[in-house]
């Protein structure tokens, strides 16, 4: 019988870990500028083509490599960083996979120039599908100059899975965006198609972050530092007054290294308990500072995970390292330790509602804040009226109709008439999970009793089989999520001309996203031009945005969706969906009259899933008269 296991060609195999390394044109970026940094480059230069398809060139100023060393970056598992097993537990720097310049070359067409700046000529390699073509010696500029041309032009099957340019671009700016904050001390500048998206100097941390992410930032960066004999964390946090409904803007770099951590997120959080509404998400760039024996970086392909050996111990410094920022900075109101609080006389106590069930009690200020002037609402829940004033006599509004029109079905947010059953638009677009499945209403609608709104979160209703408990955002949400998911299919979103145009300026990711999404954007309403770098001019805005502020709806909205885009696999619709409805049930947690209470009822249960928003989670729960009478049983 003829043996069956036979050794990979080098081709193949570095093709297979090629799949591992470089999954898209970001992963060259990433692999790319690593070893850059590594190099001891001052100066870096990023020239992107068709979002990297075409074209990847990174030009350093670094150390350079020798002939020899120029010839053996491209052989499996080379590298100059590592000697022993012991050395992988002390790694510091970043670019040490040695298969990483093999897996690029096993996929593109590779490109390098390189020269020492003791040496008088430099060395040049081309590589093609992991053959090398060309060695000679050549005149260059001290450092390297490498070229990634026609990434995976040897795999159609992998270029086939790459997305569209803005995607793949969008994945780039933000590798590039952790490599910049990772190394203040460098120089970047990052081109594509021939304009400059970055350009920063060399400084400090806090400029290096004003410079990438906007002016605006200046102002609300707080210090952060804390070290022991253990770990050491710096860095900066934002001010609670700047914390923001999307993630996205949240980095931990462990020594240097960009990581994710859901763990250490959790503590930064806990710091800000109390000063943050709730689902908020601080700005934050700390760096936590720790001998590599004490972690383990190996867990993961591309190593933004990682393990602590006493996670507990970093958990609770990085915690008091931000509580710490967070006082000293003033951030959170003084204590006064002066007043003797426990024998304080009971008249004097001001009377307050109780907290919310898993909320921290906060500042009356923060418990009530004040009421906009105006808050944009579905036709249909009390439009036209001021939250703060509640309709009344609103049945002559219906005067004069014929009586079969009387009472007309509430109209949706553009307009178009709310049918009493599901249409079929919206049974088209549902999500497929199980909970979207579960479309029967706990209760008929004729059930519904009378309403009481608790905490302007909480809605109460008496039926036949005990009380009903409906989330007030969830209902807001979904009903949202509906008209503007149909919005978006018939492209028939209501839009208001702003009379004076508005100016925004977004991050670089965003500015591409907004691009890709200008047909799903222009069919909600929304109406802009690009006008510069990162620049739009915004004419219109969808009608129910009125009176909001038209540039924080706008970067606010692009930066909710590349968050729910890169957290979730959703197409755009889907994604835009969702994020809109979102971004409005928050605004709608208001004081509501008697009937705009039933009239948010009544689109509930006339809604494609009364049960759960579109995230998946329960609107609707049912305490029966057993589980009421079990409340008080002993």
């Amino acid at each position: 019988m003829l043996n069956v296991i036979q050794l990979l060609p080098d081709s193949i195999a570095n093709q297979i870990a090629a799949g591992e390394v470089v999954q898209r044109p970001a992963s060259v970026v990433k692999e790319l500028l690593e070893n850059s940094v590594d190099a001891s480059a001052k100066t870096v230069q990023i020239i992107i083509r068709e979002a990297g398809k075409t074209l990847i060139q990174i030009i350093d100023d670094g150390v350079g490599m020798s002939e020899t060393d120029a010839r053996m970056s491209f052989e499996r598992h080379a590298t100059s960083k590592i000697r022993s097993s012991d050395d992988l537990f002390r790694i510091r720097t970043m670019g040490f996979r040695g298969e990483a310049l093999a897996s690029i070359a096993a996929v593109a067409q590779v490109e390098m120039r390189t020269r020492r700046a003791a040496d008088e000529l430099g060395t040049l390699v081309r590589m093609e599908g992991s053959e090398r073509k060309t060695q000679e010696a050549v005149s260059c500029l001290p450092g390297t100059n490498i070229l990634v041309k026609n990434l995976f032009f040897n795999v159609p099957a992998r270029r086939n899975f790459l997305k569209s340019n803005s995607v793949e671009m969008r994945h780039i700016l933000d590798e590039f965006q952790r490599v910049a904050l990772a190394h203040p001390e460098v120089a970047f500048s990052l081109y594509h198609n021939d304009s400059e998206v970055y350009n920063v100097q060399a400084g400090k941390l806090s400029r290096r972050i004003v410079d990438l992410f906007g002016k605006q930032y200046r102002e609300q960066l707080a210090s952060c530092e804390e070290e022991t004999p253990y770990v050491k964390v710096r860095g900066y946090i934002g001010k609670p007054e700047f914390a923001r409904k999307t993630r996205g803007e949240q980095f931990f770099f462990v020594n240097n290294r960009f990581i994710r951590h859901n763990y250490l997120h959790h503590a930064v959080v806990g710091a800000y308990e109390g000063t943050i509404p709730e689902g908020s998400h601080p700005f934050y760039v700390l760096f936590i500072d720790i001998d590599p024996s004490h972690i383990d970086i190996n867990i993961h392909p591309t190593k933004t995970e990682i393990k602590f050996d006493d996670e507990r111990s970093v958990y609770a410094i990085v915690m008091a390292a931000v509580r710490k920022a967070v006082g000293v900075y003033n951030l959170t109101p003084s204590l006064d330790f002066d007043a003797d609080v426990n024998f304080l006389p009971l008249t004097s106590l001001p009377r307050r509602p109780a907290p919310e069930a898993g909320r921290s009690e906060k500042p009356d200020t923060e418990a009530r804040p004040a009421a906009p002037a105006w808050t944009p609402e579905p036709a249909g829940f009390g439009a036209g009226f001021e939250r703060r004033k509640p309709a009344t006599n609103w049945q002559a509004l219906f005067e004069g109709l014929p009586e079969n029109e009387t009472a007309p079905a509430p109209a949706d947010l553009f307009g178009n008439p709310a049918s009493s059953e599901p249409s079929a638009d919206l049974e088209s677009v549902t999500l497929g999970s199980r909970a979207n499945k579960l479309t029967d209403p706990p209760v008929a609608p004729e059930e519904i009793g009378s309403i009481l709104q608790i905490h302007n979160r909480y809605l109460l209703t008496q039926v036949r089989s005990g009380l009903m408990v409906i989330d007030q955002r969830g209902a807001w949400e979904r009903i949202l999520y509906d008209q503007y998911r149909t919005a978006l299919t018939r492209r028939n979103g209501v839009s208001q001309q702003l009379l004076f145009p508005k100016t925004v300026t977004v991050m670089p990711v965003d500015y591409h996203l907004a691009l890709e999404l200008r047909d799903e954007l222009t069919g909600l309403g929304f109406m802009y031009d690009e006008i510069g770098q990162n620049a739009f001019m915004i004419r219109g805005v969808p009608a129910l945005a009125v009176g909001e502020n038209e540039e924080d709806l706008f970067a606010n909205l692009l930066a909710q969706l590349r968050e729910d885009t890169g957290r979730l696999k959703l197409d755009r619709a889907e994604s835009l969906a969702r994020s809109l409805a979102r971004r409005s049930a928050a605004r709608n947690q208001a004081k509501l009259a008697e009937q705009e209470l039933r009239a948010l009822v009544e689109q509930l249960f006339s809604s494609s899933n009364s049960a759960y928003s579109p995230n998946g989670e329960p609107i609707t729960t049912l305490l029966t008269l057993d589980k009421l009478a079990g409340l008080f049983r002993a």
